[in-house]
């Protein structure tokens, strides 16, 4: 019981440390050539995965990743664990305050990439050929929100790390895109929730149903916003609390995982309680605080943790069986072209210079982790098939891409990412990275 064998341990052991070796060996290579590094990280699930191991070598594929039983099962737990991680460090590096200035940008910024967005993308459904790219639900309804979704998800963890990775995590710039990402996200997973809801009843579907889902969404997200901050701030730093004097980071670990497992058994996205758990201890706790839990969540999981999720999620993709390259093109021009365009106009209808809100619309058009996330629940909900699975993530992969390449382009150039960035200097992620830049001899 809760066991393996020690061939099991050490052929898992062994298929794991290939993975991460190649995320992270494929992320610092891209990285030299101004592509984000979690473009790389996801390569080397496709090339480890079925899409060049599996297609060219399946035999050795097998092997190594489904070489014993549940052997797949301990990838799925870490890819969770990953992915969790990664909300959570999104969390603790969301924004609190703002002048006035900011926050009227960021508000103008959450409605001008969402509702725009999204209808354009709901009408968009109608004009794109659906029925071939319909799963086990075959739900018309469900799909289209699916795709509205798509078009105007922003990705909180993939622009967090492009933003950490480039060293321009305290810009005034990435507080505010870091702001509304997380805000319009949150209003786009309720949509989300509503679409699973209505396909897991079929074409049955009420008013009863939306308000509920709807419902239970907010509910659950304003409840521990309140009582969690409440909690935070009273329980958090005082003597009579145990854990958190046993172990920092053991503690705050412990409230995320308890967050995450109540948001699933609410059919909320298990995500938002990780999210959330970081967002509440941002907000509860002393600036001091904060800050070491954060550089300590942020040193395992952007070590272990992170890498082996995106490299899992290219794991996952098999590009040679069940990809419409035509399709995927077609899709990309557009979803990229009307997020883009409306943040624009958003941004320069607020006064913002055109440099500036080409940099915002860029930013913002990252979909990432969360486009991600969106296709894996959809396609597990049988909304899409597998065939819109592989358009999804590469729809997420691509738009993290171009953001990344370009701000990079920027900040190596010493532009001015936005009126206040004007004397950028970017900071090293970590002790890692200045260990890198040391000159070998």
């Amino acid at each position: 019981m809760f066991s393996l064998t020690g061939t099991e341990i050490s052929h898992f052991l062994l298929a794991m440390g290939c993975l991460l070796a190649m995320a992270h060996l494929l992320g610092y290579l891209v990285e030299r050539i101004f592509i984000p590094r979690v473009i790389g990280e996801v390569m080397a699930g496709l090339v480890l995965g079925p899409t060049i191991l599996g297609h060219f070598f399946p035999d050795t594929f097998e092997w190594m990743f489904l070489g014993f039983p549940g052997e797949d099962k301990l990838f799925g737990l870490l890819y969770q664990f990953g992915l969790l991680m990664l909300m959570f460090c999104s969390g603790l590096k969301f924004q609190t305050h703002f002048n006035r200035e900011d926050a009227k940008i960021t508000s103008a910024l959450v409605i001008g990439s969402t509702i725009p967005a999204f209808i354009v993308g709901w009408f968009a459904a109608d004009l794109f050929n659906i029925s071939p790219y319909l799963g086990t639900a075959n739900n018309p309804l469900a799909i289209k929100i699916v795709i509205a979704i798509s078009i105007a998800i922003t990705s909180i963890p993939v622009i967090s790390k492009i933003f950490n990775d480039l060293g321009i995590m305290e810009t005034r710039f990435a507080k505010i895109v870091i702001a509304c990402a997380g805000i319009h996200d949150i209003l786009l997973w309720v949509a989300l929730g509503f679409a699973t809801a209505i396909a897991s009843q079929g074409s049955v579907y009420t008013a009863g149903t939306a308000f509920k889902s709807i419902g239970m969404s907010f509910g659950f997200i304003f409840g521990t916003l309140f009582f969690g901050y409440i909690l935070f701030k009273r329980l958090t730093i005082v003597r009579q609390n145990l854990l958190f004097r046993s172990s920092n980071l053991g503690y705050f670990l412990f409230i995320m995982f308890i967050l995450a497992s109540l948001a699933g058994n609410l059919h909320v996205e298990t995500i938002f309680g990780a999210l959330l758990a970081g967002i509440v201890a941002k907000l509860a706790l002393p600036k001091a605080v904060s800050e070491r839990l954060e550089q300590g969540v942020s040193n395992i999981s952007f070590s272990w943790f992170i890498p082996i999720y995106f490299a899992t999620v290219g794991l996952q993709l098999d590009l040679i069986r069940h990809f419409n390259p035509l399709f995927f093109f077609g899709y990309l021009l557009f979803a990229t072209l009307t997020q883009t365009i409306a943040v624009y106009i958003t941004s320069r209808i607020i006064k913002q210079d055109p440099f500036t809100s080409f940099n915002l619309g860029l930013a913002i058009n990252d979909r990432g982790g969360p486009g991600i996330v969106l296709s894996s629940v959809a396609y597990t909900a049988g909304i899409i098939n597998q065939e819109f699975f592989a358009i999804l993530v590469m729809l997420a992969l691509v738009t993290s891409w171009l953001p990344g390449t370009w701000l990079r382009i920027v900040v190596n150039k010493g532009w001015r990412l936005m009126p206040g960035d004007e004397n950028v200097i970017p900071k090293l992620r970590n002790d890692d990275d200045k260990i890198a830049s040391f000159k070998f001899k």
